[in-house]
């Protein structure tokens, strides 16, 4: 614990030394041992980082333009500063309103004022759809929000408690939340002494973003229902409540979401006592912080393109407030179509002025969808565009294997393409909604600028002929592409190495060198190839799938020095022996496609060494029903 010295005892002493867990609070000193140095260490590896308000992840996050948006956050900044004063105090605000109404970018502003003001003590900022795969989760927050008390000076006692628990306990991590915010929040903050310089507010951003934690393997055990996003987000809110209730606990906290079900219903039935709510309407004004917001982006198109002061009409900017029915993400997705590259500022103007005025009553949100399909529209391949957004965002298809982080866009253009820069040909023109890596950056995936594009492209009724009905199609055409095919070495070396060959009549479509080439494949052989029914029916040809070659690929992997986990290769090849059978009934022959990959793949396995099933086990496999599905095939 540190300790504030009114006088001190090391006045003009010399020739002494300080160890230990020391520390002097004199503003001329501040030691921390290495012990605590490990826990630091050890907090730091278990938060999201990008889910900070000032984190570089978010450097493109939305924020409210200037002058815009104003009521709502003095009435937010006001609440955080003289809320107590109030005759019925409340200590949580809920900020919601519906897609696109500009939440974030609320909660973003706020957190800035509130660190320029001294009054922010911590965030974090959900995220499933951007950044990084931490910012989806429950795990992180309260180990971030830990975190950034510890890193406050103004909280050293504080800070000095929470690195004690974690040096005691540091499977803190894997308890309950619950349990987490009463080790490293609630007992670390009890009995602290506060100014009016302390800091007051906890902002988390993006609830209904969360999802849910999936403690068993679904993927291996399908008859275990995944965990629903509702279970892991009103835990979060029963233990945010937990602490405002305590009496110790001296934050505030606004917590905004969309107006979600669950969420809707925690604040309405648990914590309505408690809570306050803002929701974002008419009565803040929006139309008048659209117009500001439209007036400046017009501005700089006027100078970029040396346009007329007067250019576009006051009637224009009108209409697209009109059109937006309160919805900043409409203005918002306009103006970043309008200021693309595809056509002149005019023309593009034009082309969303003549979108038919949308009835908001039956769909508030076909203002929105309107503008969402004549951009996709705009694209040279709209239905082939859709569906690799539909596979890129709304599947976990390309997400690294164990983790869902998604895949970089480097690797899923190359897996996607079928011809040489056909990326570049369909995302021409949807720049408005997606960033695109540029081509020297190798590790960035794509990314969306908002949520409502996955909300649009997930529901029918909404994109109409743009819905893609199974986006696994398409992976599962790419995957068999790549498969197909015979390989071509590079060099006389007879190592089977990823430099030494090429792929010849099959993906990926792309010119690679052979280190590229490599590194695709090393990625390739860590993806999986689900097998159903009726796509197993459609398959001819069978000797074009190299089925030797994948499996030669995963022993290679398995044996490969930079392997980070040979483990998995193995999971791949025990995987696909299992899905392959799942289209076969016990009664009946065996499906031929069936037949030919465990056939060859049990032949180039045994060659290399590998332990494989007899004749008994695979008889046993074939009742699956009654054994379960496990396969016994394993590495030398």
């Amino acid at each position: 614990m540190s300790e504030t010295v009114a006088t001190s005892n090391f006045h003009r002493a010399h020739d002494f030394n300080i160890e230990g867990d020391t520390i002097i609070n004199a503003k001329n000193y501040h030691h921390h041992d290495g012990r605590s140095r490990n826990a630091v260490k050890e907090l730091r590896e278990h938060i999201a980082a990008g889910a900070m308000h000032d984190s570089a992840e978010r450097c493109d996050a939305p924020k409210c333009h200037p002058e815009t948006r104003v009521a709502v956050q003095n009435e937010l900044v006001g609440w955080i500063e003289n809320g107590d004063k109030e005759e019925d105090p409340k200590k949580i605000i809920w900020v919601t309103g519906p897609a696109g109404g500009g939440k974030t970018a609320i909660m973003g502003s706020t957190a800035e004022t509130c660190q320029k003001k001294g009054l922010l003590a911590c965030g974090f900022f959900f995220s499933s759809f951007t950044g990084s795969t931490n910012r989806r989760f429950k795990r992180c927050l309260v180990p971030t929000l830990a975190y950034q008390l510890v890193q406050d000076d103004g909280l050293r006692d504080v800070g000095e408690r929470i690195l004690s628990c974690v040096e005691r306990n540091p499977a803190i991590f894997e308890k309950k939340l619950e349990v987490q915010l009463d080790q490293l929040l609630l007992q670390p903050l009890r009995g602290i002494q506060r100014d009016a310089q302390s800091p007051k507010i906890i902002l988390i951003d993006g609830l209904d973003e969360c999802q849910a934690e999936q403690y068993g393997d679904i993927a291996r055990s399908p008859q275990d229902a995944a965990r629903a996003n509702e279970v892991d987000q009103t835990e979060i809110l029963h233990a945010l409540l937990k602490a405002a209730n305590n009496p110790f606990f001296p934050f505030r906290i606004i917590i905004a979401s969309r107006p979600e079900p669950a969420i809707r219903t925690f604040f309405t039935d648990i914590a309505h006592h408690t809570t306050r709510k803002i929701f974002l309407d008419d009565k803040y004004g929006p139309d008048a912080d659209m117009l500001l917001f439209l007036n400046s982006r017009f501005k700089s198109i006027q100078l970029q393109y040396q346009l007329s002061a007067s250019w576009p009409s006051d009637n224009v900017k009108q209409t697209l407030v009109e059109n937006a029915s309160g919805q900043f993400i409409y203005v918002a997705v306009a103006m970043r179509f309008i200021e693309g590259s595809s056509a002149p500022p005019q023309e593009l103007l034009d082309q969303v002025m003549a979108l038919r005025r949308q009835d908001v009553s039956a769909n508030p949100f076909a203002p929105l969808d309107a503008l969402y399909t004549h951009i996709l529209n705009s694209s040279s391949k709209p239905l082939l565009a859709a569906s690799w957004l539909s596979l890129i965002f709304l599947t976990p298809y390309l997400e690294e294997p164990d983790s869902e982080k998604k895949l970089s866009a480097q690797f899923i253009q190359i897996f996607l393409e079928s011809s040489p820069g056909e990326a570049s040909y369909v995302f021409r023109g949807l720049n408005s909604l997606v960033f695109i890596p540029p081509p020297d950056d190798h590790t960035s995936p794509y990314s969306l600028f908002h949520k409502s594009l996955t909300d649009f492209l997930g529901d029918r009724s909404r994109c109409g002929s743009l819905y893609v009905d199974d986006p696994y199609e398409l992976y599962y055409t790419r995957y068999l592409q790549i498969w197909k095919g015979t390989l071509v070495f590079l060099s006389d070396c007879s190592a089977f190495h990823s430099s030494n060959y090429m792929i010849a009549d099959k993906g990926p479509a792309t010119l690679l060198s052979a280190l590229e080439k490599g590194d695709f494949l090393h990625q390739f052989l860590e993806m999986h190839l689900h097998f159903t029914t009726n796509k197993l029916s459609r398959e001819q040809n069978l000797e074009m799938y190299d089925i030797a070659w994948w499996a030669r690929s995963q022993d290679e992997s398995t044996k490969h020095s930079n392997c980070e986990n040979p483990n998995r290769h193995a999971h791949c090849i025990q995987d696909l022996f299992s899905d392959i059978h799942s289209g076969c009934n016990w009664y009946r022959r065996y499906h031929p496609w069936c037949r030919y990959i465990r056939t060859e793949m049990l032949k180039e396995l045994q060659k290399l060494g590998w332990k494989v099933p007899g004749r008994v086990h695979l008889l046993r496999h074939r009742f699956r029903f009654l054994y379960g599905s496990k396969i016994g095939i394993s590495p030398p």
